[in-house]
């Protein structure tokens, strides 16, 4: 991997893995375009805890006082911070089990560039309608268990190719009823504990793998995730409050249409 390779892909990462729009959609691009190679699990788990430390850099504070107050909860002592933070672990467990069960699958049957040009069409559709009937009546703080399980599903419905992680998330937080921004933040909140698990299993592998590390590669991953996935955090919270999540939409519409014409062709 070329150090531009290395640049562009950690850009397409960082700037992806928040925003609605699907990363798997745009990882496939480069190689469909150029025909470069799979980037190799060193880069997949530097990219990981890139985008992993722009999230709990950005959101310090509340990762403190959600950790301290989850703690507390174990000693008895209980709090809005608690109740958000055991709403966090229960919204994780489905994504987990589906993923211990159904991985192999996914990898061998789900990753076709068909598959995620529908499913990012289908889903950039579904995140238009529930923006459009979002009643955006609570925050992420008012997340019962049921609500908790529900945007855990989608969660877990993102494991399949092109249908966004927090594509998916939020869709199902505005469906609930949270406002735009609670959506946003709640999905964000929950893909700490979803990186980090997933980060730890690449990095369970690539400690027994003979696979050549790359250093410098690697450090330009690292850096250029981290730096676009915080950027791209702070202006999605500020600018999803005002324009909704129609520019998002009509962008995964547009992807999808030019997948489907790359395969086509």
């Amino acid at each position: 991997m070329s150090l531009f390779e290395a640049f562009f892909l950690a850009l397409i990462q960082g700037l992806t893995e928040f925003l609605p729009i699907s990363s798997s959609a745009h990882l496939i691009l480069p190689s469909q375009l150029f025909g470069w190679a799979d980037q190799g699990l060193a880069f997949d788990v530097a990219v990981h805890v890139g985008t992993l430390a722009a999230v709990v850099g950005y959101f310090r504070r509340e990762v403190w006082r959600l950790l301290k107050a989850f703690l507390a909860s174990l000693k008895g002592e209980h709090s809005s911070d608690s109740q958000l933070a055991w709403m966090i672990v229960l919204a994780t467990i489905p994504a987990c089990v589906a993923g211990l069960f159904l991985k192999d699958v996914i990898e061998l049957y789900l990753r076709a560039a068909w598959v995620i040009a529908a499913t990012t069409l289908i889903f950039g559709g579904l995140l238009w309608w529930a923006d459009r009937k979002a009643t955006q009546t609570c925050d992420e703080y008012q997340t019962t268990p049921y609500r908790a399980v529900l945007i855990g599903v989608a969660q877990a419905l993102a494991l399949i190719p092109g249908t966004s992680r927090s594509g998916a998330t939020i869709t199902a937080a505005l469906m609930l009823g949270y406002t735009r921004e609670a959506a946003a933040r709640f999905s964000f909140l929950m893909s700490i504990p979803i990186i980090t698990l997933a980060g730890s299993y690449l990095g369970l592998q690539l400690a027994t793998s003979p696979e050549p590390v790359a250093m410098d590669a690697i450090g330009v991953g690292l850096l250029v995730s981290f730096v676009s996935a915080y950027a791209c955090i702070h202006a999605f919270l500020k600018l999803v409050t005002r324009v909704g999540m129609l520019p998002f939409v009509i962008y995964r519409l547009v992807l999808g249409v030019l997948l489907l014409a790359f395969i086509a062709g």
